[in-house]
Protein backbone atom coordinates (compact mmCIF):
# COMPACT_ATOMS: atom_id res chain seq x y z
CA UNK A 1 0.00 0.00 0.00
CA UNK A 2 1.22 3.57 -0.42
CA UNK A 3 1.33 6.66 1.86
CA UNK A 4 1.91 10.36 0.73
CA UNK A 5 3.65 12.63 3.35
CA UNK A 6 3.02 15.97 3.03
CA UNK A 7 5.86 18.11 4.35
CA UNK A 8 6.85 21.02 2.21
CA UNK A 9 5.42 24.04 4.41
CA UNK A 10 7.96 26.52 5.26
CA UNK A 11 6.99 26.05 8.73
CA UNK A 12 7.55 29.80 9.03
CA UNK A 13 6.38 30.24 12.69
CA UNK A 14 8.99 27.89 13.88
CA UNK A 15 11.46 30.66 13.08
CA UNK A 16 14.27 28.43 12.16
CA UNK A 17 16.68 27.70 9.70
CA UNK A 18 15.90 24.06 10.40
CA UNK A 19 12.71 22.45 8.39
CA UNK A 20 9.82 22.43 10.17
CA UNK A 21 9.67 18.31 10.09
CA UNK A 22 13.19 17.70 11.35
CA UNK A 23 12.57 19.36 14.37
CA UNK A 24 13.11 16.73 17.25
CA UNK A 25 10.98 14.97 18.94
CA UNK A 26 11.80 12.75 22.03
CA UNK A 27 15.41 12.08 20.16
CA UNK A 28 13.87 11.87 16.89
CA UNK A 29 12.90 14.42 13.93
CA UNK A 30 9.05 14.26 13.89
CA UNK A 31 8.75 13.01 10.67
CA UNK A 32 10.37 10.02 11.56
CA UNK A 33 7.50 9.45 13.75
CA UNK A 34 5.11 9.86 11.14
CA UNK A 35 7.45 7.23 9.08
CA UNK A 36 6.84 4.98 11.87
CA UNK A 37 3.83 4.58 12.33
CA UNK A 38 3.20 4.35 8.41
CA UNK A 39 5.91 1.23 8.68
CA UNK A 40 3.50 -0.10 11.73
CA UNK A 41 0.34 0.27 9.14
CA UNK A 42 1.92 -1.27 6.76
CA UNK A 43 2.46 1.43 4.21
CA UNK A 44 6.16 0.55 2.87
CA UNK A 45 5.44 2.10 0.04
CA UNK A 46 6.11 5.99 1.18
CA UNK A 47 6.67 9.47 -0.67
CA UNK A 48 7.59 12.87 1.02
CA UNK A 49 6.30 15.85 -0.62
CA UNK A 50 8.99 18.12 0.17
CA UNK A 51 10.33 21.92 -0.44
CA UNK A 52 14.20 21.93 -1.78
CA UNK A 53 15.60 22.62 1.80
CA UNK A 54 13.89 19.87 3.25
CA UNK A 55 15.24 17.07 0.39
CA UNK A 56 18.88 18.55 0.75
CA UNK A 57 18.61 17.64 4.87
CA UNK A 58 15.86 14.48 5.10
CA UNK A 59 18.02 11.45 4.52
CA UNK A 60 21.05 12.31 6.80
CA UNK A 61 18.79 13.29 9.34
CA UNK A 62 16.65 10.90 9.14
CA UNK A 63 18.85 7.67 8.59
CA UNK A 64 17.09 6.25 5.58
CA UNK A 65 16.18 6.93 1.94
CA UNK A 66 12.83 8.00 1.01
CA UNK A 67 11.36 8.62 -2.13
CA UNK A 68 11.09 12.51 -2.38
CA UNK A 69 9.04 14.79 -4.82
CA UNK A 70 9.76 18.31 -4.79
CA UNK A 71 6.06 20.72 -4.57
CA UNK A 72 7.48 24.17 -6.18
CA UNK A 73 5.88 26.40 -5.79
CA UNK A 74 3.98 25.72 -3.02
CA UNK A 75 0.22 26.10 -3.78
CA UNK A 76 -1.49 24.54 -0.77
CA UNK A 77 -2.07 20.43 -0.42
CA UNK A 78 -4.53 19.79 -3.41
CA UNK A 79 -1.23 20.90 -5.41
CA UNK A 80 1.02 18.42 -3.12
CA UNK A 81 -0.99 15.49 -4.28
CA UNK A 82 -1.32 16.59 -7.72
CA UNK A 83 2.57 17.03 -7.74
CA UNK A 84 3.08 13.93 -6.34
CA UNK A 85 0.78 11.68 -8.60
CA UNK A 86 2.35 13.47 -11.78
CA UNK A 87 5.53 12.07 -10.43
CA UNK A 88 4.09 8.58 -9.27
CA UNK A 89 3.36 5.80 -12.07
CA UNK A 90 -0.96 5.35 -11.12
CA UNK A 91 -1.27 2.61 -8.58
CA UNK A 92 -3.90 0.00 -7.47
CA UNK A 93 -6.39 -0.10 -4.57
CA UNK A 94 -5.87 3.14 -1.86
CA UNK A 95 -3.51 5.57 -0.94
CA UNK A 96 -3.11 7.45 2.56
CA UNK A 97 -2.33 11.03 2.53
CA UNK A 98 -0.82 12.51 6.00
CA UNK A 99 1.31 15.64 7.00
CA UNK A 100 4.52 15.18 8.07
CA UNK A 101 4.44 17.36 11.43
CA UNK A 102 2.01 15.26 13.42
CA UNK A 103 4.24 13.30 15.08
CA UNK A 104 1.68 11.45 17.51
CA UNK A 105 -0.35 9.56 15.05
CA UNK A 106 -0.22 5.84 15.36
CA UNK A 107 0.09 2.67 13.61
CA UNK A 108 -3.50 1.58 14.99
CA UNK A 109 -5.01 5.01 13.53
CA UNK A 110 -4.13 4.63 9.92
CA UNK A 111 -5.22 0.90 10.12
CA UNK A 112 -8.44 1.80 10.92
CA UNK A 113 -9.15 5.10 8.13
CA UNK A 114 -7.88 2.31 5.75
CA UNK A 115 -10.03 -0.46 7.09
CA UNK A 116 -13.04 2.23 6.46
CA UNK A 117 -11.88 2.52 2.79
CA UNK A 118 -12.38 -0.93 2.01
CA UNK A 119 -15.71 -1.96 0.19
CA UNK A 120 -18.89 -2.03 1.85
CA UNK A 121 -21.18 -4.85 1.75
CA UNK A 122 -24.72 -4.45 0.32
CA UNK A 123 -24.18 -2.19 -2.57
CA UNK A 124 -24.68 1.70 -1.46
CA UNK A 125 -22.04 4.50 -3.60
CA UNK A 126 -18.68 3.90 -4.21
CA UNK A 127 -16.22 4.82 -0.87
CA UNK A 128 -13.71 7.34 -2.73
CA UNK A 129 -12.32 8.29 0.54
CA UNK A 130 -12.07 7.48 4.36
CA UNK A 131 -11.30 10.50 6.67
CA UNK A 132 -9.96 11.05 10.27
CA UNK A 133 -12.22 13.26 12.83
CA UNK A 134 -11.82 14.71 15.76
CA UNK A 135 -13.86 16.56 18.22
CA UNK A 136 -11.50 19.53 18.86
CA UNK A 137 -11.36 21.89 21.64
CA UNK A 138 -12.85 25.28 20.46
CA UNK A 139 -11.45 27.99 19.18
CA UNK A 140 -9.75 26.09 16.84
CA UNK A 141 -8.39 26.71 13.30
CA UNK A 142 -8.68 23.05 12.27
CA UNK A 143 -11.34 22.57 8.99
CA UNK A 144 -15.12 21.63 9.74
CA UNK A 145 -17.00 18.41 9.25
CA UNK A 146 -20.38 18.57 8.00
CA UNK A 147 -22.02 15.56 7.69
CA UNK A 148 -24.99 14.45 6.18
CA UNK A 149 -28.02 13.37 7.40
CA UNK A 150 -26.89 9.55 7.14
CA UNK A 151 -23.76 10.69 9.08
CA UNK A 152 -21.46 10.65 6.08
CA UNK A 153 -18.92 13.97 5.32
CA UNK A 154 -21.01 16.24 2.77
CA UNK A 155 -18.05 18.72 2.99
CA UNK A 156 -15.00 20.09 4.94
CA UNK A 157 -15.07 24.00 5.31
CA UNK A 158 -11.94 25.89 5.68
CA UNK A 159 -11.82 28.58 9.10
CA UNK A 160 -11.37 31.05 6.48
CA UNK A 161 -14.52 30.03 4.26
CA UNK A 162 -16.52 28.96 7.18
CA UNK A 163 -19.72 30.67 8.24
CA UNK A 164 -20.73 31.48 11.43
CA UNK A 165 -22.89 28.29 11.70
CA UNK A 166 -20.35 26.02 10.67
CA UNK A 167 -17.65 27.34 12.79
CA UNK A 168 -19.76 26.23 16.30
CA UNK A 169 -19.12 22.71 14.88
CA UNK A 170 -16.81 20.81 16.85
CA UNK A 171 -15.87 18.01 15.01
CA UNK A 172 -13.08 18.75 12.63
CA UNK A 173 -11.00 17.39 9.83
CA UNK A 174 -7.22 15.90 10.81
CA UNK A 175 -5.77 16.04 8.06
CA UNK A 176 -5.44 12.58 7.82
CA UNK A 177 -7.05 10.52 4.49
CA UNK A 178 -7.38 7.13 2.41
CA UNK A 179 -8.30 7.66 -0.78
CA UNK A 180 -9.46 5.55 -3.56
CA UNK A 181 -6.44 6.50 -5.42
CA UNK A 182 -8.37 5.80 -8.65
CA UNK A 183 -11.34 8.25 -8.03
CA UNK A 184 -8.64 10.80 -6.64
CA UNK A 185 -6.93 10.97 -9.79
CA UNK A 186 -10.08 11.70 -11.19
CA UNK A 187 -10.98 14.29 -9.35
CA UNK A 188 -7.95 16.34 -8.88
CA UNK A 189 -7.66 18.13 -11.67
CA UNK A 190 -11.06 19.52 -11.27
CA UNK A 191 -10.11 21.64 -8.09
CA UNK A 192 -10.13 25.22 -7.88
CA UNK A 193 -8.15 28.12 -5.68
CA UNK A 194 -10.91 30.21 -6.00
CA UNK A 195 -10.76 30.41 -2.20
CA UNK A 196 -9.76 32.88 0.53
CA UNK A 197 -6.30 31.60 0.13
CA UNK A 198 -5.99 31.19 -3.46
CA UNK A 199 -4.34 27.66 -2.79
CA UNK A 200 -5.85 23.74 -4.15
CA UNK A 201 -7.35 22.53 -0.90
CA UNK A 202 -7.24 18.95 -0.48
CA UNK A 203 -10.11 18.98 1.33
CA UNK A 204 -12.17 20.13 -1.79
CA UNK A 205 -11.95 16.81 -3.48
CA UNK A 206 -14.31 15.70 -0.57
CA UNK A 207 -16.93 17.95 -1.71
CA UNK A 208 -16.82 17.26 -5.29
CA UNK A 209 -16.23 13.28 -4.41
CA UNK A 210 -20.06 13.98 -2.59
CA UNK A 211 -21.20 15.51 -5.66
CA UNK A 212 -20.33 12.67 -7.69
CA UNK A 213 -22.39 10.40 -5.94
CA UNK A 214 -19.78 8.91 -4.00
CA UNK A 215 -19.64 8.29 -0.64
CA UNK A 216 -17.22 10.11 2.09
CA UNK A 217 -16.56 7.77 5.51
CA UNK A 218 -15.70 10.04 9.23
CA UNK A 219 -13.07 7.89 11.29
CA UNK A 220 -13.23 9.53 14.65
CA UNK A 221 -10.31 9.86 16.80
CA UNK A 222 -11.53 8.98 20.45
CA UNK A 223 -8.27 11.24 21.78
CA UNK A 224 -8.15 14.28 19.43
CA UNK A 225 -4.08 15.41 20.74
CA UNK A 226 -3.25 12.11 18.87
CA UNK A 227 -3.83 13.89 15.85
CA UNK A 228 -2.00 17.64 16.75
CA UNK A 229 -0.24 19.06 14.24
CA UNK A 230 2.82 20.97 15.03
CA UNK A 231 3.35 24.84 13.54
CA UNK A 232 5.63 26.27 16.56
CA UNK A 233 8.25 25.17 19.02
CA UNK A 234 5.59 25.94 22.33
CA UNK A 235 2.90 22.76 20.04
CA UNK A 236 6.30 20.82 19.26
CA UNK A 237 6.58 20.95 24.04
CA UNK A 238 3.29 20.37 23.98
CA UNK A 239 3.67 17.21 21.87
CA UNK A 240 6.91 16.18 23.14
CA UNK A 241 5.21 16.36 26.70
CA UNK A 242 2.49 13.70 25.31
CA UNK A 243 5.00 11.31 23.93
CA UNK A 244 7.40 11.43 27.07
CA UNK A 245 4.47 10.23 28.96
CA UNK A 246 3.26 7.37 26.60
CA UNK A 247 6.83 6.21 27.20
CA UNK A 248 7.02 6.38 30.30
CA UNK A 249 3.55 4.27 30.44
CA UNK A 250 4.90 1.64 27.96
CA UNK A 251 7.90 0.90 30.34
CA UNK A 252 6.41 0.99 33.56
CA UNK A 253 3.71 -1.36 32.21
CA UNK A 254 7.05 -3.42 30.92
CA UNK A 255 7.98 -3.50 34.78
CA UNK A 256 10.19 -0.39 34.92
CA UNK A 257 9.22 1.74 37.95
CA UNK A 258 9.70 5.25 36.98
CA UNK A 259 9.65 7.37 40.53
CA UNK A 260 8.30 10.51 38.84
CA UNK A 261 7.16 10.16 35.08
CA UNK A 262 6.81 14.06 35.16
CA UNK A 263 10.26 15.02 35.72
CA UNK A 264 11.20 12.12 33.70
CA UNK A 265 12.37 12.41 30.51
CA UNK A 266 13.16 9.38 27.88
CA UNK A 267 13.52 8.76 24.13
CA UNK A 268 12.09 6.69 21.47
CA UNK A 269 15.39 4.44 20.98
CA UNK A 270 15.91 3.78 24.79
CA UNK A 271 15.76 0.16 25.79
CA UNK A 272 14.81 -0.59 29.41
CA UNK A 273 14.93 -4.38 30.97
CA UNK A 274 12.41 -4.90 33.89
CA UNK A 275 12.88 -4.11 37.25
CA UNK A 276 15.05 -1.03 36.23
CA UNK A 277 14.36 1.78 38.24
CA UNK A 278 14.49 5.48 37.22
CA UNK A 279 14.55 8.29 39.82
CA UNK A 280 13.61 12.05 39.36
CA UNK A 281 14.88 14.49 37.66
CA UNK A 282 16.69 11.79 35.43
CA UNK A 283 16.83 11.74 31.16
CA UNK A 284 17.60 8.92 29.14
CA UNK A 285 18.53 9.65 25.93
CA UNK A 286 19.20 8.57 22.09
CA UNK A 287 20.23 4.44 22.28
CA UNK A 288 20.71 3.85 25.93
CA UNK A 289 20.18 0.23 27.23
CA UNK A 290 19.95 -0.34 31.42
CA UNK A 291 19.95 -4.21 32.44
CA UNK A 292 17.89 -5.71 34.98
CA UNK A 293 17.37 -4.33 38.22
CA UNK A 294 20.05 -1.23 37.48
CA UNK A 295 18.97 2.11 39.05
CA UNK A 296 19.50 5.25 37.70
CA UNK A 297 19.15 8.72 39.22
CA UNK A 298 18.12 10.71 40.48
CA UNK A 299 19.93 13.90 38.52
CA UNK A 300 21.50 11.53 35.94
CA UNK A 301 21.56 12.11 32.00
CA UNK A 302 22.43 8.82 29.85
CA UNK A 303 22.92 9.42 26.12
CA UNK A 304 24.32 6.22 23.78
CA UNK A 305 25.37 4.65 26.97
CA UNK A 306 24.99 0.58 27.73
CA UNK A 307 23.80 -0.37 31.54
CA UNK A 308 24.63 -3.71 32.83
CA UNK A 309 22.44 -5.58 35.56
CA UNK A 310 21.90 -4.22 38.66
CA UNK A 311 24.32 -1.22 38.80
CA UNK A 312 23.84 2.28 40.60
CA UNK A 313 24.13 5.44 38.80
CA UNK A 314 23.54 8.57 40.79
CA UNK A 315 23.81 12.39 39.80
CA UNK A 316 25.72 11.48 36.60
CA UNK A 317 26.18 11.94 33.34
CA UNK A 318 27.15 9.36 31.00
CA UNK A 319 27.90 9.49 27.53
CA UNK A 320 28.50 6.94 24.80
CA UNK A 321 30.08 4.51 27.57
CA UNK A 322 29.70 1.16 28.48
CA UNK A 323 28.66 -0.43 31.99
CA UNK A 324 29.60 -4.09 32.76
CA UNK A 325 27.48 -5.77 35.54
CA UNK A 326 27.13 -4.38 39.47
CA UNK A 327 28.99 -0.94 38.68
CA UNK A 328 28.51 2.22 40.74
CA UNK A 329 28.40 5.33 39.36
CA UNK A 330 28.80 8.83 41.33
CA UNK A 331 27.39 10.89 42.58
CA UNK A 332 28.72 13.56 40.56
CA UNK A 333 30.66 11.74 37.99
CA UNK A 334 31.30 12.40 34.02
CA UNK A 335 32.20 9.77 31.66
CA UNK A 336 32.69 11.01 28.41
CA UNK A 337 32.41 8.39 25.21
CA UNK A 338 34.84 5.19 25.01
CA UNK A 339 34.49 5.05 28.59
CA UNK A 340 34.44 0.94 29.38
CA UNK A 341 33.78 -0.91 32.45
CA UNK A 342 34.00 -3.95 33.41
CA UNK A 343 32.21 -5.87 36.08
CA UNK A 344 32.38 -4.46 39.51
CA UNK A 345 34.06 -1.48 39.01
CA UNK A 346 33.34 1.78 41.22
CA UNK A 347 33.42 5.37 40.08
CA UNK A 348 32.65 7.97 42.89
CA UNK A 349 32.36 12.25 43.02
CA UNK A 350 34.48 13.90 40.81
CA UNK A 351 35.59 11.38 38.75
CA UNK A 352 35.70 12.03 34.56
CA UNK A 353 36.85 9.35 32.51
CA UNK A 354 36.96 9.75 28.80
CA UNK A 355 37.83 7.01 26.08
CA UNK A 356 39.35 4.91 29.32
CA UNK A 357 38.75 1.02 30.29
CA UNK A 358 38.50 -0.14 33.47
CA UNK A 359 38.99 -3.78 34.45
CA UNK A 360 37.04 -5.80 36.76
CA UNK A 361 37.15 -4.46 40.37
CA UNK A 362 39.03 -1.67 39.74
CA UNK A 363 37.59 1.90 41.19
CA UNK A 364 38.47 5.50 41.41
CA UNK A 365 36.28 6.68 44.41
CA UNK A 366 36.40 10.77 43.77
CA UNK A 367 38.44 13.81 42.64
CA UNK A 368 40.39 12.15 39.77
CA UNK A 369 40.59 12.07 35.80
CA UNK A 370 41.12 8.64 33.85
CA UNK A 371 42.03 9.46 29.79
CA UNK A 372 42.86 7.67 26.96
CA UNK A 373 43.70 4.66 29.57
CA UNK A 374 43.41 0.98 30.26
CA UNK A 375 43.37 0.14 33.62
CA UNK A 376 43.72 -3.78 34.69
CA UNK A 377 41.71 -5.37 37.37
CA UNK A 378 41.14 -4.08 41.11
CA UNK A 379 43.64 -1.11 40.61
CA UNK A 380 42.87 1.40 43.15
CA UNK A 381 43.10 4.70 41.31
CA UNK A 382 42.95 7.60 44.54
CA UNK A 383 42.00 10.77 45.26
CA UNK A 384 43.19 13.42 43.50
CA UNK A 385 45.20 11.28 40.86
CA UNK A 386 45.08 11.78 37.16
CA UNK A 387 46.76 10.53 33.72
CA UNK A 388 48.43 13.62 31.60
CA UNK A 389 46.90 11.97 28.54
CA UNK A 390 47.95 15.41 26.16
CA UNK A 391 51.10 16.88 24.96
CA UNK A 392 49.42 19.70 23.46
CA UNK A 393 49.98 18.04 20.11
CA UNK A 394 48.53 14.57 20.43
CA UNK A 395 47.03 11.83 22.85
CA UNK A 396 48.79 9.55 24.68
CA UNK A 397 47.50 6.27 26.48
CA UNK A 398 48.45 5.02 29.99
CA UNK A 399 48.30 1.42 30.89
CA UNK A 400 48.12 0.30 34.17
CA UNK A 401 48.18 -3.41 34.78
CA UNK A 402 46.38 -5.48 38.02
CA UNK A 403 46.11 -4.86 41.98
CA UNK A 404 48.28 -1.84 40.88
CA UNK A 405 48.30 1.45 43.40
CA UNK A 406 47.71 4.75 42.19
CA UNK A 407 48.72 6.96 44.92
CA UNK A 408 46.60 10.33 46.16
CA UNK A 409 47.05 13.09 43.73
CA UNK A 410 49.69 11.11 41.62
CA UNK A 411 50.60 12.18 37.54
CA UNK A 412 51.14 9.62 34.99
CA UNK A 413 52.87 11.30 32.18
CA UNK A 414 51.94 9.48 29.44
CA UNK A 415 52.83 7.41 27.19
CA UNK A 416 53.35 5.03 30.32
CA UNK A 417 52.59 1.94 31.61
CA UNK A 418 52.48 0.97 35.21
CA UNK A 419 53.10 -2.80 35.43
CA UNK A 420 50.95 -5.19 37.79
CA UNK A 421 51.47 -4.63 41.21
CA UNK A 422 53.17 -1.66 41.26
CA UNK A 423 52.72 1.35 43.58
CA UNK A 424 52.99 5.53 43.06
CA UNK A 425 53.13 7.32 45.64
CA UNK A 426 51.36 10.27 47.31
CA UNK A 427 52.10 13.57 45.15
CA UNK A 428 54.63 11.32 42.61
CA UNK A 429 54.53 12.43 39.18
CA UNK A 430 55.39 9.48 36.81
CA UNK A 431 57.50 10.34 33.38
CA UNK A 432 58.77 6.52 33.15
CA UNK A 433 57.54 3.46 32.89
CA UNK A 434 57.04 1.35 36.41
CA UNK A 435 57.93 -2.27 36.38
CA UNK A 436 55.52 -4.67 37.95
CA UNK A 437 55.63 -4.65 41.70
CA UNK A 438 57.77 -1.47 41.49
CA UNK A 439 57.36 1.53 44.15
CA UNK A 440 57.91 4.95 43.47
CA UNK A 441 57.65 8.48 44.71
CA UNK A 442 58.75 11.75 43.97
CA UNK A 443 58.83 14.89 41.47
CA UNK A 444 59.65 12.77 38.89
CA UNK A 445 59.48 9.87 40.58
CA UNK A 446 61.96 7.05 40.96
CA UNK A 447 62.01 3.63 42.56
CA UNK A 448 62.01 2.82 46.35
CA UNK A 449 63.93 0.25 47.16
CA UNK A 450 62.31 -3.30 47.56
CA UNK A 451 60.73 -4.37 50.60
CA UNK A 452 62.67 -6.41 53.09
Amino acid sequence: MRALILAAGKGTRMKSALPKVLHPLCGEPMLAHVVRALDAAGLNDVTVVASPELCARMDKTLGRKLRTVIQEPQLGTGHAVQAALADLAPGEGPLLVCSGDMPLITGELLRGVLAALAPQGGGGPRVACALVTARMPMPSNFGRIVRDGGGRVRAIVEVRDATPEQLALDEMNAGIYAFDEGLLRALLPRLSNHNAQGEYYLTDVIALAVADGHAVLPVLCADYRVTLGINDRVELAAARRIMNARLCEQWMREGVTIEDPETTYLESGVKLARDVTILHNTALRGRTQVGEGSSIGPDSELLDTSVGERCLIGRSVLTESRLGNDVRVGPFAHLRPGADLADGVHIGDYVELKNARLGKGSKANHLAYIGDAELGSNVNFSAGAITCNYDGTNKNRTKIGDDAFIGTNSSLVAPIEIGEGALTGAGSVVIRDVAPGERVVGNPARALPPKT
